[in-house]
C-alpha cells in the first residue's frame, strides 16, 4: 500500500527519471493552421476558376500571419515549432499558392515563359525565407531584408484580384503579369530595406485621434478592396527602392543588418 511517500531506491538499484513529455500552444499555431488553410484555399479556387476568391484567400492568410507572432509574443508561448511551422505556412500561402494562381489565371498562355516567371517567384520566396531565418538575429527589426514574402503575394494576388474585378482576362495581360511576377520574386531576394512596423507596439497607449484614422482607413478600404489594397502594397513595394535611393544619396549605411556573425557559411548573406 502506498502511504503517499517517494520510495527509495535500494543501493545499486538504478533509477529511471521519467521525462516530461513536450506539448505544443494551441493558440499561436490555431493562427498558423488558419493562415495555411488560406493558401491551400487560394489554390482550390484558383482550380476552379474562381480567381477572385483565391485572391481573397491570399490576403486572409496574410492577416492570419501578422497575428500568430503577435498572439505568441503577447501571450508568452514563442517556440521552436511555431517558428518552423509559421516558414512552411508562409512558403504554402505566399509562395507557391501565388505563383500556381498567376500561372493558371495568365502566365499558362506564354508557355516556357510563364512556368518560368512563376517558378522564379516561387524559388524566391523560398530563398527570402530561408534567408530571413538565418539572419533573424543579426537583422535591424525594424527593417526587412528585401520584399517581406506576404507582402510580394499580395502583389501577384491583388494584380489578379483588380483584373478580375474588371472583367479584364488574363490572357490579355499575361505580359504585365509576367512583369508583376519577377518584380516581386526577385525583390524579395535583394537587400532593400523595407520598414517592417514591428516596433509600433500595441500595448501602448495612443491618441484618440489614431483610433479615428484607423477607422477611417478601414472605411477607405471597403469603398473598394481590390484597388485599395493593390494600391497599398504597390506604394510599399516600391518604398524600400525609395529609402534604398536616400540612403545612398546620403552616404548613410543602406545594409540593415546590425550586426556581424562569425559564421563563415553565412557571410554572403550579410553584403
Amino acid at each position: 500500500m502506498h502511504d503517499g511517500t517517494d520510495s527509495i531506491p535500494a543501493p545499486g538499484e538504478e533509477v529511471v527519471v521519467r521525462k516530461r513529455r513536450k506539448g505544443i500552444y494551441i493558440l499561436p499555431n490555431l493562427f498558423t493552421l488558419a493562415a495555411l488553410f488560406g493558401g491551400f484555399y487560394a489554390v482550390v479556387m484558383a482550380m476552379n476558376g474562381r480567381f477572385d476568391m483565391a485572391a481573397v484567400g491570399v490576403f486572409c492568410a496574410m492577416v492570419l500571419d501578422s497575428l500568430d507572432g503577435r498572439v505568441a509574443r503577447m501571450t508568452n508561448t514563442q517556440s521552436a515549432f511555431g517558428e518552423q511551422m509559421d516558414s512552411l505556412s508562409d512558403m504554402v500561402s505566399f509562395g507557391a499558392a501565388p505563383a500556381l494562381i498567376a500561372y493558371e489565371w495568365a502566365l499558362k498562355g506564354l508557355g516556357r515563359w510563364g512556368w518560368i516567371a512563376a517558378f522564379v517567384y516561387c524559388a524566391c520566396a523560398a530563398l527570402r525565407l530561408a534567408r530571413f531565418n538565418v539572419n533573424t538575429t543579426v537583422v535591424d527589426k525594424r527593417y526587412f531584408q528585401g520584399l517581406p514574402s506576404p507582402a510580394a503575394a499580395a502583389l501577384v494576388t491583388g494584380f489578379i484580384w483588380l483584373m478580375t474585378e474588371a472583367d479584364i482576362k488574363g490572357s490579355s495581360v499575361a505580359w504585365p503579369m509576367f512583369v508583376c511576377a519577377l518584380y516581386a520574386g526577385l525583390t524579395m531576394v535583394t537587400n532593400v530595406p523595407f520598414y517592417s512596423f514591428k516596433d509600433i507596439q500595441m500595448k501602448k497607449s495612443v491618441p484618440f485621434a489614431v483610433i479615428v484614422l484607423i477607422a477611417l482607413g478601414i472605411a477607405v478600404i471597403n469603398i473598394h478592396p481590390p484597388i485599395v489594397l493593390f494600391s497599398l502594397f504597390v506604394i510599399y513595394g516600391v518604398s524600400g527602392y525609395v529609402v534604398y535611393g536616400w540612403r545612398k544619396a546620403k552616404g548613410v549605411q543602406t545594409s540593415v543588418i546590425s550586426t556581424s556573425t562569425d559564421e563563415p557559411d553565412e557571410r554572403g548573406l550579410h553584403k
